[in-house]
Formats: structure tokens, sequence, C-alpha cells
């Protein structure tokens, strides 16, 4: 089976109905044991230094994996993906491009779908079947997912990991579902976490310092109980058709789109407050004026870039927040006892 790299999420059931292995390439980039290494390899190429790290990491994967194809979103990503894709173009590199509608309507969705579907050489009644066969992995991914809010028995790091990693299910769907099988299997038998942690909201695209954060969080006494694009990704509300899946996937639409998903996970989830991961050099990071004004909610802005751990001042930041939440908690408390 080919490879064919994808940018970000996207309907892979097609991908795979056409005999293609999708590799999500910013998993392989931000995994990697040396990922400023594929950073280099994008710099020395000419990207500039201030361009987006998840950009030229895609660009490093591609040139180090020898990957010939690959499926760049030219609607409802990056608008640094159009000049990546250009790149491609120049090296040689087979590049096959793919519009989310700018509308999530089922219809629009599907008749992208079939676009992509003839440009591969498959159709959706294939590509329907590949989902079916995704759905028992889907679902134990969103089983994940509700023993980390409502058991309490998965970490947000746990949960980061599993449903980010949904996009492409590591190249092996059935693997997937059988190591996530055990993965839930055992954490229904374990010991919920201390009730009287934070409970945050983690919204935005992955962070780059994903394997500092989470423990961090967790030694600080708090707990992300939603993570929101990493679920989005696991596909939570798949609906009837791929047509109705990828146009109740989030992540490509408004901002209020957006919006509406997360004001209503926060407010069943309990959360106490936010996190909003911003990648430097993003447009996606100018939305953080509408969350602040909606989300009615305390709120930490962290942008990232190349940095793969917790700076200093990151995790001064990140305990001042902290600090701010269990004062007013106690506040409130001390209100409400008056």
């Amino acid at each position: 089976m080919s490879e064919i790299g994808i940018t970000t999420t996207v309907p892979i059931e097609v991908l795979k109905a056409a005999g293609l292995q999708p590799v999500d390439l910013n998993n392989v980039f931000v995994s990697h044991p040396d990922p400023e290494h594929l950073i280099d390899i994008a710099e020395r190429a000419g990207f500039p230094q201030n361009c987006c790290a998840w950009i030229k990491g895609i660009y490093g994967v591609v040139q180090e994996r020898g990957i010939d194809t690959v499926l760049c979103v030219t609607n409802g990503d990056c608008s640094n993906t159009l000049m990546l894709m250009e790149v491609f173009r120049l090296q040689g590199t087979k590049v096959i491009p793919f519009a989310f509608p700018s509308s999530p309507r089922p219809d629009l969705v599907e008749r992208e779908l079939e676009s992509l579907a003839r440009g591969v050489g498959t159709d959706l009644p294939a590509a329907e079947r590949v989902r079916s066969s995704f759905a028992p992995a889907r679902r134990l991914a969103r089983e994940l997912d509700d023993l980390t809010w409502r058991e309490g028995l998965v970490g947000g790091g746990e949960n980061h990991r599993w449903l980010v990693s949904s996009s492409d299910f590591g190249g092996d769907h059935e693997a997937y579902e059988e190591e996530l099988g055990r993965v839930v299997s055992r954490a229904g038998e374990g010991t919920p976490f201390p009730g009287d942690r934070l409970r945050l909201a983690y919204i935005g695209v992955p962070p780059v310092f994903a394997r500092d954060l989470y423990p961090f969080l967790e030694r600080q006494g708090a707990r992300v109980v939603f993570n929101e694009i990493q679920r989005q990704f696991s596909m939570p509300n798949p609906g009837d058709s791929l047509g109705e899946q990828y146009a109740n996937y989030t992540y490509p639409y408004s901002v209020f789109d957006r919006l509406r998903d997360i004001e209503h996970e926060i407010g069943r989830r309990g959360v106490d407050g936010v996190v909003h991961y911003v990648q430097a050099f993003c447009h996606r990071g100018i939305a953080d004026i509408i969350f602040r004004r909606r989300i009615g909610l305390p709120i930490l802005t962290l942008e990232g870039n190349s940095d793969f751990s917790l700076t200093q001042h990151t995790r001064t930041r990140i305990e001042a927040f902290l600090d701010m939440l269990r004062r007013s908690q106690r506040l409130l408390s001390q209100v409400k006892s008056a």
C-alpha cells in the first residue's frame, strides 16, 4: 500500500478505499526523536526562520521519509500550506489538493469527497465501507474521552495522545483498536484522579510541547478534561454518512462552529479554566480575541513554535494561572457560605 502524506486530518476513508496509506505528517514530525533536525532540513532548503515550525517539520518529514505524494488541504486549515504545496510541486512531489467547503453542509462536503474520490481512483460507496471498518476504533476513542472527563480515570496527556493519533490511526486502525481496547479496559479498573484537582479545557491546535505540558499540569494539581481539536480528530459526531461526519468535524470551518462545540463541552465537563494554545506565525491565533469575548471562563493563552519543551517562563505563567483559579474558587466558596 503506497504512502500518502496528509498535512492535517482529512477524509482518510477515501484514501484507504483507493489503496493508499495515509501518514499524518504532523504526528511524525512532533513524535520524531529529533524534530529540530526536520526543521533544519527545511531551513537549509530556504524556509525562513519566522515560518511556522509545523510547516517546516512537515517539509522535513517528506524529505527524510521520501514520501512522493502529499494531500494538501487548500481550504479549512493553514494558509501556509498553499505555498508549501507549490514548493512540493517544484521539487517533483505529487500533490493532491483537497478543500473543505466554506460551510459545514453535508451536501457540500459530499461534493468535495466525490471529487477527491475520483481523483484517487475510488468512489464514496467504497469509502463508506472503510468508514464502517473504522467505527469500532472511533467508538473506543469516544469511550476513552468519557473516561477522562466523566470518570476521571484517564489523564489529559493520554487522552491527547490517543485522540490526536486517530487522524491516521498510526497507519493501522486494527492495531490502534486492539491497543486502545486494552487501555480502556485497564483504565476502567483503575483509581480516579482526586476530585479536588482543577479541571481544564485545552483549545486550539495540538501543542508542540505536549510531552511536557500535560505532566506539568498534573504535577501542579490540575488536569485537562477536554482536548478540543484532538477530540475532533476522533470524529466524535460521526453522523450517518461521510458527508455528515466531515460536516460535523468543526476544525475546518468558522471559529463560531468551533465555539458552539467548545461552549457545550466546557459546560457539561465542569471546566474551571481554559488553556488556549496558539502557534506562532499562525492566522488562527487571532481567534483568541473571539474566545476571550465569548467564553465565560479565565483563559491562559500560550504560544509555541519550535520549543518542544516548556520554557521556564511558560511554566511560571501556568503556575500563576492555576493559583489565580484556586484563589477565585476559594473566594467564591466564601461568598456562598457567607
